[in-house]
């Protein structure tokens, strides 16, 4: 196009009409003025006749150079917007749809250390910007990388080149192609440091409890305890010190430290050494000290932070002591746990509990019992000792019971046609959500995980809860109950229900039938009292003996059919020896009624083999994975089992997995054995 056929257009085009307006505007009064002075119009006519004549050589003369001006303007205007983006002081680059680099300023060329004539895919560089990262709407896509010991905060733009492609004649561009994504880096390496040094200055409340103060200093002589009790100070303060915090001693046995949240972090990688160190501490002591620690971290105050502390020792201490608990806002982390608590031989904390169900029951109409999942005979044991106990009282009692265990049938037909016991005595969800209302106590044995019981949904529907479990305390445990008796020492859940009718309105007088079954659930979990068997344990046992248990006919009772055996058999032939001392087997579950009793056998049966210190046998049942985890003393399978989203005891545990198959469940295992291994965990 030539200079003389260029036109104006737009706002320049009507700015420079006005004149054209004037021009007219001055005709249109001179014509007016000749109407009233013929002189006067001449004079003022002349003077229109030259702005006319000035206005048009003006234009035309004009003309060209302010095109040739407009022209200039707008190169050297174009020329600065590149050069500025050019001297962007942000990292800034252009890359086609398949992220190839196509254009970068000075900073982004500095940074990648590549000129302009580099055009291959900005992967290569940066491999945290992979083609996944790219955003596949106009939503920019930031995420973190780090390159030559800096870290960048990158975004990644979608730019649309549509509009564009549609308006050229020159190419024409697909649809799907029709955009490039632009690419900017923030360097926030700064940023991030100031804020980590922030947070390694913010203070972290702990709590130090001994756990058998009592105990040990009972075992040594009075001239000794004043310099057994200087040495636990001095390591305990020693420790702290160390790690440049403050130690406060509260009471005998209590003691109040903060640190530095940057302290903890070693404190963690070193899974607090001082539980270990504090057990070396001996003047002539029988029994070794051990500690219970609770760490409060990351509380939007102090005040939440202490309130976090005092809920880890909490924890810690109902976990069976003799380890570290971590909280914070977000998650619960456990060290340690790997000594067997001492039974006390005190009964005052069973009899205080005793008394407490009695008020509630008494207060109430209704009972309900309900134990976990996969019923098993601990649980059923123990539901009947409630039930016995609610009967006696005079009201009315039911047990919540998944028909489905076929573990516990026989001992289910004991009481199915009895005429000493009521028809409804066993009930399903159906009763339960018809017969649940305020004046009902729903009892809960042998769990302490909401998800894991029988029906998670009643305990929200219920006002009054009461809670016996012996397993160790995780952090989800069941938060609204009215009575908590949870007691990690203890073998069973019939145990523990032993020693509260003992103490139930002067005493429960069970009938042989019911005995029995309460008997029965100590034997199984203590596999015939060779395991986690304390002196309270055989008096439980005493008890329910001159109540009217049988030896003989629980024995019976528990017998397995040859299918059961057999499958049992295979589980300990096929078994693997994992890391030297860890025995790992797939029970086949084939047309077994109740595979997760057999595989408890089985792995309790592993435990007989020379150098096995820990045994897992795994079994599909109900379309999920069940793991059973046995040991004798060297290894702790209830943090292991933790793990793997279960719990339980230090020698007895389990687990529940879904959407895996038995070979997969059997892999993961191994990865947390050696991952745990690795970490010093067990």
């Amino acid at each position: 196009m030539t200079k003389s056929k260029a036109k104006y257009s737009g706002r320049l085009k009507s700015y420079l009409q006005w004149p054209v307006f004037v021009a007219l505007l001055l005709i249109i009064m001179t014509a007016a003025v000749c109407t009233i002075d013929l002189y006067a119009g001449i004079v003022v006519c002349c003077f229109t006749a030259v702005y006319l004549i000035l206005m048009i050589v003006l234009f035309f003369f004009y003309k060209s150079r302010i095109m040739v001006d407009l022209v200039s303007f707008a190169s050297q205007y174009g020329q600065v917007q590149k050069q500025m983006l050019d001297e962007f002081s942000i990292p800034y680059g252009l890359l086609d749809i398949d992220g190839r680099i196509i254009w970068m300023n000075q900073q982004m060329r500095m940074l990648l250390e590549k000129s302009n004539r580099y055009h291959k895919s900005i992967t290569n560089l940066i491999p945290q910007i992979s083609a996944d990262r790219f955003p596949k709407s106009r939503e920019p896509a930031a995420f973190e990388c780090s390159l030559g010991g800096r870290s960048y905060r990158t975004e990644l733009k979608k730019i649309e080149l549509e509009e564009w492609s549609n308006s050229s004649d020159l190419i024409s561009i697909p649809e799907e192609q029709s955009f490039l994504y632009a690419m900017y880096m923030f360097d926030d390496t700064d940023l991030k440091r100031a804020l980590q040094a922030n947070e390694e200055q913010r203070l972290v409340v702990g709590l130090i409890y001994i756990d058998n103060y009592d105990e040990v200093l009972e075992s040594i002589d009075d001239v000794r305890r004043s310099l057994l009790l200087a040495l636990i100070d001095r390591k305990i303060d020693k420790f702290i010190g160390s790690h440049h915090g403050i130690m406060k001693k509260l009471d005998k046995d209590k003691y109040y430290i903060i640190i530095k949240q940057k302290y903890l972090d070693v404190l963690e990688t070193s899974r607090f050494s001082l539980l270990e160190d504090v057990k070396t501490v001996n003047i002539g002591n029988d029994m070794k000290l051990t500690l219970s620690i609770g760490i409060g971290a990351n509380g939007a105050s102090y005040v939440e932070t202490y309130e976090f502390a005092h809920a880890a020792i909490e924890l810690a201490l109902a976990r069976g002591g003799d380890q570290a608990v971590v909280k914070d806002n977000n998650s619960i982390s456990y060290y340690g746990g790997k000594s067997q608590q001492m039974e006390k031989s005190t009964r005052v904390k069973a009899r205080v509990k005793a008394q407490a169900l009695r008020e509630f029951i008494i207060a109430r109409d209704d009972v309900i019992v309900m134990g976990h999942k996969v019923t098993d005979i601990d649980t059923f044991g123990a539901a009947i000792g409630i039930y016995r106990a609610a009967r006696v009282l005079g009201k009315r009692a039911y047990i919540l019971i998944d028909e489905n265990s076929a573990s516990i049938r026989p001992y289910l037909n004991m009481f199915r046609g009895n005429k000493d016991y009521e028809d409804d005595m066993f009930i399903n969800h159906r009763d339960a959500d018809e017969l649940i209302d305020a004046n009902t106590v729903l009892v809960v044995v042998d769990t302490n995980r909401p998800d894991n019981t029988e029906y998670p949904e009643l305990l929200e529907r219920s006002k009054t809860i009461a809670v016996f479990d012996h397993h160790r305390q995780s952090s989800d445990v069941i938060k609204n109950a009215t009575l908590s008796y949870i007691e990690p020492f203890a073998s069973s859940a019939c145990e523990m229900v032993a020693e509260i009718l003992q103490y139930f309105d002067d005493g429960v007088k069970l009938t042989g039938i019911e005995a029995d079954c309460i008997y029965a659930g100590i034997i199984v979990d203590t596999n015939n009292f060779v395991a986690k068997t304390g002196v309270r344990t055989f008096e439980a046992a005493a008890y329910l003996r001159r109540c009217g248990a049988d030896v003989t006919r629980v024995r019976k009772l528990m017998r397995n059919d040859m299918d059961c055996y057999k499958a049992r058999a295979e589980a300990v032939r096929h078994a693997e020896v994992f890391l030297d001392n860890y025995a790992v087997s797939i029970l086949p579950s084939g047309s077994l009624d109740s595979p997760t009793t057999i595989a408890a056998q089985a792995a309790n049966e592993l435990l007989n083999i020379t150098g096995v210190k820990a045994s897992f046998v795994l079994t599909d049942y109900n379309q999920q994975i069940y793991i059973s985890a046995r040991s004798i003393d060297e290894v702790n399978v209830q943090i292991i089992m933790e793990r793997m989203g279960g719990g339980g005891h230090m020698n007895i545990a389990g687990a529940q997995l879904k959407d895996v198959t038995p070979e997969e469940a059997k892999e993961r295992l191994k990865e947390t054995i050696q991952t745990m291994t690795d970490e010093g965990a067990i």
